[in-house]
């Protein structure tokens, strides 16, 4: 669903914030830059859990997708400036609100997907689009429910 919300198409620049096992990563990559096709299209995903990003790019390496997606190890909630801006950023994990550093690291008419909402009780899909003035326009998709954003513009506590 959130890649559709985000509506990626080849040769777009997404980032990832919460890699988990690589699927989702790799689910991305054949959007956007299709096995066997020329597509400059790109995936960068962010895991904070240093043992969980390792077993992501062993899976993504067995899987052929290291020339179209790439691993990095962090506070996802902060995105990840050294590539940004982004065409596309998804959330993988629930925010108490939305991520400033997120929408600032998006291409002006870039979208930001994420679950906003309380630690453990009630989430929303939002979309973000960032419009051309700086301001940005909110789209609301339903009732979900992720783990909880840990970082600095996430759920600070740890668990």
């Amino acid at each position: 669903m959130m890649c559709d919300v985000l509506e990626l198409k080849k040769g777009m620049k997404v980032l990832e914030v919460g890699t988990g096992s690589g699927y989702h990563a790799a689910l991305c990559a054949e959007i956007v830059a299709p096995t066997g096709s020329k597509s400059k299209g790109h995936v960068y995903t962010i895991e904070r859990i240093s043992e969980l990003a390792d077993f992501a790019l062993k899976n993504l390496e067995r899987a052929g997708y290291l020339d179209r997606v790439t691993v990095f190890t962090g506070d996802g909630s902060m995105g990840y400036k050294d590539m940004a801006p982004y065409d596309a950023i998804l959330v993988t994990a629930a925010a108490p609100k939305v991520p400033q550093s997120l929408v600032d690291q998006l291409v002006v008419g870039g979208k930001l997907t994420l679950p906003v909402g309380s630690l453990y009780i009630y989430q929303e899909l939002i979309m973000v689009e960032k419009l051309e003035n700086g301001k940005t326009k909110r789209h609301r998709f339903g009732s979900v429910a992720f783990v909880p954003l840990i970082g600095k513009e996430g759920f600070r506590d740890s668990w």
